[in-house]
C-alpha cells in the first residue's frame, strides 16, 4: 500500500510540473525566418515556463501540400502558419479551423491590428487567422549595377522598357524570375492587371466574375508577351526555384526582380545594403498605383487537441513585444498596429504602400485555390510558349465556369 502511494505521489508530481506542450507546424524553412522563428518561441517559453512549443519546419512547397492532410487528421497539429485572405477561408468554409475571437476577450481584433486587417483574418464574422507580419512587393534591384550603366528607377513603363533593353545590351539578364513553383509568375499577373485593369477589375476576376476570355484580360498578356519576345526573362526559368533565380541579382547576372520583401531574407550579407527596389511602374496614368500586400501567420486547426495552450500562444504572437522582435529580426511591416517600421528600407515599403490607391493579398491568396493553382500553370505556360495564349486563355476559363459555376 505504501510503494502505491509512493509511486501516485510521483505521477501526481510529474502530472503537477508537466510543461505543456504545443506543436507547431512551420513552413519558414529558409535559415532567417526559420532562426527568428526559433528565437521568438524561446521568448515565449522563457515568459512562460510552464509551455514547451516544438517546432516542426517543413520546406514550404511540402507544407502547401502537407497541411490539408494535417487539417484533416485526428492528430492534427496545435498551430499552422499560413496567409491570410482566401487561403485561410477556404479552410474555415470547411470547417478545418476554430475561431480564435476569444484570444481577444480583453481587447478587441482592432485594437491590436488595423481594421483593414479584419475582412482577411476572417469568415461569416468569425476570426479564424492571427497576423503575424505583412510585406510590400516591388521590383528589386541591385544599387550598384544601376549605378554602373547609370539607370535611374523607371516610373512609367516605357522607362522600364529601356532600362531594360539597356541593361540587356551590356550582357545582363534585365529581369530574374524562377517559376520551377509557379507562384512567382502570378506576381507579373497582378500587377500588369492592376495597372491596365485597375483594382475592382482584378478583385471581380479573381472572384470568378469575370471570364479569362475578357479582351481586358487578353491585354495584360499583350503587355507581358513584349518581355517575354525580347528576351528580358532568365533563360530556362522553370527550372529555377525563386531563391536560386534571386542569387542572379545577387551576383549582378540579372539586373531587376519583381519580388517581396522577403527576398532580403535569401540575400548574401554583402549584398543586403546594396538592394533596393521600386514601385511596379505605371502603365495608364488614368489607373490609380495598386500594390500587393501578402499577410502572413497563424491557424489553429479545428481537430488541434490542445486548443487552449494553443490560443495562449497566440495571444503571445499577437502582442507588441512578440511582433516588434520578430519584425526587427526580418524587416518585416508588424501585423501589430502598436510596432513601428524596423528600419529604413521597410519604412519605405509603408510609405509606399500608404500612397498606394488600394492593395490586394496576391493571385494564389486571393482567388479560390484550385483556380489558383490552374492559372499559375497557365501564366508559366505563357512566359514559355506566348503564341499559345489564346488557348491558354480558354481552359482558364473552362476551369472558372467549373469552379465558381458562373
Amino acid at each position: 500500500m505504501r510503494k502505491f502511494l509512493i509511486v501516485l505521489m510521483v505521477i501526481l508530481a510529474l502530472a503537477l510540473f508537466a510543461k505543456q506542450k504545443i506543436v507547431l507546424n512551420s513552413y519558414a524553412s529558409d535559415p532567417a525566418p526559420k532562426k527568428a522563428l526559433a528565437e521568438l518561441v524561446k521568448m515565449f517559453e522563457e515568459k512562460y515556463p510552464d509551455y514547451e512549443v516544438v517546432v516542426n519546419t517543413f520546406a514550404h512547397e511540402d507544407f502547401k501540400t502537407l497541411l490539408r492532410t494535417w487539417l484533416n487528421s485526428p492528430d492534427a497539429p496545435d498551430v499552422v502558419t499560413w496567409f491570410a485572405g482566401e487561403r485561410m477561408r477556404y479552410f474555415a468554409s470547411k470547417g478545418l479551423l476554430e475561431p480564435l475571437d476569444d484570444i481577444f476577450t480583453d481587447k478587441s481584433f482592432d485594437s491590436y491590428f488595423p481594421a483593414a486587417f479584419k475582412s482577411s483574418c476572417e469568415y461569416e464574422g468569425k476570426i479564424y487567422f492571427l497576423p503575424q507580419s505583412w510585406y510590400w512587393w516591388g521590383v528589386y534591384y541591385r544599387k550598384s549595377v544601376f549605378e554602373k550603366y547609370g539607370l535611374k528607377t523607371p516610373k512609367t513603363w516605357e522607362e522600364f522598357l529601356k532600362v531594360c533593353e539597356i541593361l540587356k545590351n551590356n550582357g545582363i539578364t534585365p529581369i530574374a524570375i524562377g517559376t520551377k513553383y509557379l507562384w512567382t509568375a502570378a506576381g507579373w499577373f497582378d500587377y500588369l492587371n492592376m495597372r491596365i485593369n485597375g483594382l475592382e477589375f482584378h478583385k471581380k476576376l479573381t472572384a470568378g466574375e469575370i471570364p479569362y476570355t475578357d479582351p481586358r484580360v487578353k491585354k495584360i498578356f499583350d503587355y507581358w508577351k513584349v518581355l517575354v519576345e525580347k528576351g528580358y526573362f532568365l533563360e530556362n526559368h522553370p527550372s529555377y526555384s525563386w531563391q536560386e533565380a534571386a542569387s542572379f541579382l545577387f551576383r549582378g547576372e540579372a539586373g531587376m526582380y519583381l519580388m517581396g520583401q522577403f527576398i532580403k531574407d535569401v540575400a548574401p550579407e554583402e549584398v543586403k545594403n546594396d538592394l533596393d527596389f521600386f514601385r511596379f511602374p505605371i502603365i495608364d496614368e488614368k489607373v490609380g498605383l495598386y500594390e500587393d500586400t501578402p499577410i502572413d501567420g497563424f491557424m489553429i486547426p479545428a481537430k488541434a487537441k490542445r486548443k487552449e495552450a494553443a490560443k495562449f500562444f497566440l495571444k503571445f504572437i499577437a502582442s507588441k513585444e512578440a511582433q516588434e522582435f520578430y519584425a526587427k529580426s526580418l524587416g518585416r511591416l508588424a501585423a501589430n498596429k502598436n510596432v513601428p517600421a524596423p528600419d529604413a528600407h521597410a519604412e519605405k515599403g509603408l510609405k509606399m504602400i500608404l500612397a498606394s490607391d488600394g492593395v490586394m493579398q496576391f493571385y494564389d491568396r486571393d482567388t479560390n485555390p484550385e483556380m489558383a493553382t490552374v492559372g499559375m500553370n497557365g501564366f508559366v505556360e505563357f512566359m514559355v510558349y506566348p503564341n499559345n495564349i489564346d488557348k491558354i486563355l480558354e481552359n482558364l476559363e473552362k476551369a472558372r465556369k467549373r469552379i465558381f459555376k458562373k
